[in-house]
């Protein structure tokens, strides 16, 4: 069984946290081989996507004293690289580029319609990806979700903050929390809101700060419509961004409930695996583009997140029957 890796180059991967790493581990444990590459190896061919792609061996890890794992300074070897026919030649494609979605991004989608096209499982699927904008998608359930408002125009945004105190602003297209701000109804207010949105011209979703997430922000990781797992983070001492994972925590009726109400959009857009973020029963974020966050809990709690992620995967393969490259 073969399966491929669409991801950033591997020597800017972090393998003592990063999710495709502890998703390449799983999946060598369940005996498919590993294969990788970036979006620039994908090409079109004859109408055949073809990729230039590495098949490695990842290296034993073991659990560190917090959510890392202490992993080899070279902690893959490649054991051949050739061009492979993606419909032909491979069983699953796991498609792990970070974020943010920009060109490189959605040209690499493109492509990869084909190849579900061509009756390879691609996850998450690439239109899918596209047509559910992780900041955004959330805005179709306005019930879940703290008060909301998105808009370019700074004085919409300082009467939001006038109107219902300290706000969280955040852009449209970020990612990783760059550029996510805490303003207070003062007189820097207007200031900020004026350079977030750089004067006007870039959109920004501005949300009610929940004091509930000095508690911890759950995520909840779904996989099919169910959840397979729940972490709590919080906030660092100095910053008041989500930290890394913290403790476990167990799914209440609100989580299952948000869950509930999402599952059926995912399921439509072929969204099988996603990264949901709750803050006291209310719905922050839908991660979709490349759901993080399995390799760390693993590493600090002992589940195993990404093993079960990957058995869902590789099952309804197993049972069609192996394919050898």
């Amino acid at each position: 069984m073969n399966v491929l890796f669409v991801t950033d180059p591997l020597t800017g991967l972090d393998a003592s946290i990063d999710a495709s790493v502890g998703l390449m581990l799983a999946t060598q444990a369940l005996g498919a081989d590993v294969w990788v590459c970036t979006p620039e190896d994908l090409a079109v061919v004859d109408g055949r996507v073809l990729a230039t792609a590495s098949r490695i061996c990842l290296r034993p890890v073991e659990r560190g004293t917090d959510h890392r794992w202490s992993v080899e300074a070279q902690w893959h070897e490649e054991v051949e690289r050739r061009i492979l026919d993606v419909v032909h030649d491979l069983d699953l494609v796991q498609f792990r580029i970070d974020p943010p979605v920009d060109t490189r991004y959605l040209h690499a989608t493109y492509l990869l319609d084909l190849v579900e096209a061509g009756g390879v499982r691609v996850i998450n699927r690439p239109d899918g990806i596209r047509m559910l904008h992780e900041k955004l998608v959330a805005l179709r359930f306005p019930e879940l979700i703290p008060t909301t408002i998105v808009s370019t125009d700074p004085r919409r945004l300082r009467e939001f903050i006038r109107q219902h105190g300290t706000t969280v602003i955040k852009p449209v297209d970020g990612f990783a929390g760059i550029d996510v701000w805490l303003v207070q109804d003062d007189s820097a207010a207007t200031a900020l809101v004026e350079s977030a949105t750089r004067g006007g011209s870039r959109q920004v979703i501005a949300q009610t700060y929940l004091p509930d997430v000095e508690g911890g922000n759950k995520r909840l990781f779904v996989v099919d419509g169910e959840i397979v797992g729940t972490v709590l983070r919080r906030p660092c001492d100095d910053d008041f961004r989500i930290g890394p994972p913290v403790a476990p925590a167990e799914p209440d009726a609100d989580d299952r409930r948000i869950v509930a109400a999402l599952a059926p959009l995912l399921r439509t857009h072929g969204i099988i695996v996603a990264g949901l973020d709750v803050i006291a029963g209310r719905l922050i974020e839908v991660n979709v583009t490349c759901p993080g966050g399995m390799h760390k809990t693993d590493a600090l709690l002992g589940t195993d997140l990404s093993g079960a992620i990957m058995r869902h995967l590789l099952q309804p393969i197993h049972q069609k029957g192996r394919r050898s490259a």
